[in-house]
């Protein structure tokens, strides 16, 4: 048996008798997708790194008795591959039912009901109970954490969630334990997901399979506000958000616009409807301030951006000395629960604590952003409840309502601002790249029109520029995953970043790869339109109420102290 792994030489094989050619490396997966056979898989994702330890893609060799995983095994030449043979049917129903016999069956009252993977594979293999006496273990669920429940009853100790939590983003809160039948997934020292390293990134869920991980749900909190008479709710969201509504409901993208979503929340019962894109700028301009503040009295660069709250729970417990270089910005979400409950409050009439402020937002580490306690510029807690696009789901479901035949609606006026003339700026772009297009226009009195990214060499995911402003080079920087950031952090540990302002997501590829989606859907990236600082509804409400960028009233609603929480 001789494998070929040079992807530049072709191997002929057969796979169910059906002749394929494949570049030598492939793995049979990939070998069976292409002549349209799917190998059913569980532990596999194909973000993760391999780790063959469910065994559910088991297939036969002609010739020889052993089963090989169909995700850790190369094709060869010559190889006659078997993907449906009464002995590989037969292993795979028994593989499924030993994990369903340490599985509890509750598929009802789980989370991921209709969406679970596990469920998925019973029904496509026809097993409908299992002949093995299940253990009997019956574990704590975990719910103290803000953000995310963990289910213990509900995981098969596929590795998914150590995967992505100890590789991808390298934060190590969850891992493995034991060997053999006392094998297990759980935290370091068996401590509660939210005394660990855990930054609420939400990514263990996104690739749990079944319900041994998921977010809270706060709907039924939001659902009591808004059944409330004296309460006023209001609601921030994503357009972008759509795209996952559309596939959700099995609608083409194209037809469930922002308008359509404006319409869906007033619908639910939201009394004001708002577009987060607003508060994006605010914080742009603000960001763009404080650069400009570094840059002229010696601040501390360079300066991280503070708006991703995944990325905010990781500096405050893994690199808690250089706390200093990230802005002391408030995140578009938390800025706008501040405005709602003071500027909005006066505009309106209606005291702040009859204001219930609802965001829909990118990521479960918006929850646990809502809920720290020093988000109350206001007074009191400036978010009340931070819900997904997959709590949105679920609503919109309970509401019974038909999105392909609703009408369009106009956004309300940014939070109460109304003015004959006001439009909003059609789409906002990252705050980097906000702020530097708002300090280039201060400084030189012209826009940029235009500045090109390049890839960082020998650092994936990330990317740099350099922006030339009146006769200055400004260096930017933008990284997308932990795993990258700890790159750029250990050069600003060691004293050698040449940047003067870093950009920083939490999640691989940004929050488009983030558990906000429903299961197995990805976001929209929107063109961006980098001209938030001209807008006139900013710029009312910095006339009207805010004041200037970093002024007193700024300062007290718009920014916050970060503080060490954990160190490694």
């Amino acid at each position: 048996m001789h494998h070929t792994t040079d992807p530049n030489l072709m191997v002929n094989l057969k796979i169910n008798g059906i002749p394929v050619t494949v570049p030598g490396g492939t793995l049979i997966l990939d070998a069976a997708k292409k002549v349209g056979i799917n190998i059913p898989t569980l532990c596999y994702h194909p973000d993760l790194k391999v780790r063959a330890t469910c065994r559910i893609c088991l297939v036969e060799f002609k010739g020889q008795k052993k089963l090989r995983t169909a995700c850790s095994n190369e094709v060869w030449e010559g190889a006659e591959i078997i993907t449906n043979s009464k002995i590989v049917r037969d292993t795979r129903r028994t593989v499924l039912e030993l994990l369903l016999a340490e599985h509890k069956p509750d598929c009802l009252q789980c989370v991921r009901n209709t969406k679970c993977e596990l469920q998925r594979l019973a029904k496509e293999l026809s097993v409908e109970e299992t002949s093995f006496i299940s253990a009997g273990h019956s574990f704590e669920i975990e719910d103290q954490h803000p953000a995310i429940v963990r289910d213990p009853n509900k995981c098969i100790k596929c590795g998914r969630c150590v995967e992505v939590c100890q590789d991808v983003q390298q934060v190590s809160a969850i891992n493995t334990a034991h060997r053999s039948a006392e094998f297990e997934i759980g935290t370091p020292y068996h401590q509660k997901l939210d005394q660990t390293t855990c930054v609420s990134c939400g990514q263990c869920i996104a690739v749990c399979p079944v319900g041994a991980l998921y977010e809270k749900d706060d709907t039924g909190k939001v659902q009591t506000a808004l059944d409330n008479p004296g309460i006023h709710v209001v609601v921030q969201i994503e357009p972008a958000i759509r795209v996952a509504l559309a596939k959700e409901f099995d609608i083409m993208p194209g037809n469930i616009t922002p308008g359509k979503m404006v319409t869906v929340l007033r619908r639910l019962g939201f009394n004001k409807v708002f577009d987060t894109r607003f508060m994006t700028d605010i914080t742009s301009r603000e960001a763009a301030y404080e650069l400009f503040d570094r840059l002229c009295n010696n601040g501390v660069l360079p300066m991280l951006t503070s708006h991703c709250a995944g990325w905010i729970n990781f500096m405050e417990k893994t690199y808690p000395e250089i706390l200093n270089h990230l802005s002391t910005c408030k995140s578009p979400q938390q800025m706008f629960g501040a405005i709602a409950k003071t500027f909005y409050a006066e505009q309106s009439g209606i005291s702040p604590e009859k204001i219930f402020v609802v965001s829909i937002m990118p990521c479960v580490a918006k929850k646990y952003e809502g809920a720290r306690t020093e988000m109350s510029a206001s007074g009191q807690r400036d978010v009340d409840a931070v819900l997904t696009t997959k709590e949105l789901v679920k609503m919109i479901k309970h509401g019974y309502l038909d999105l392909a035949k609703l009408e369009e609606s106009e956004f309300d006026d940014p939070l109460g601002i109304s003015e004959d003339d006001m439009v909003i700026c059609g789409s906002s772009g990252g705050v980097m790249e906000g702020a530097v297009r708002t300090v280039y226009t201060e400084l030189t009195g012209y826009d940029l029109e235009q500045f090109d990214f390049e890839a960082i060499p020998d650092l994936e995911g990330a990317k740099e520029a350099d922006i030339n402003i009146a006769g200055q080079v400004l260096k930017v920087a933008i990284v997308d995953g932990l795993k990258n950031a700890r790159v750029l952090m250990d050069q600003i540990k060691q004293g050698s970043s040449k940047y003067h302002m870093i950009e920083v997501m939490c999640c691989p590829i940004g929050c488009s790869n983030n558990v906000r989606q429903p299961f197995g859907t990805t976001a929209e990236i929107e063109a961006p339109i980098y001209q938030g600082h001209k807008s006139p509804a900013v710029l009312t409400l910095y006339g009207k109420f805010l004041g200037n960028p970093l002024g007193p009233k700024s300062q007290e609603l718009l920014h916050t102290n970060y503080i060490p929480q954990y160190r490694k």
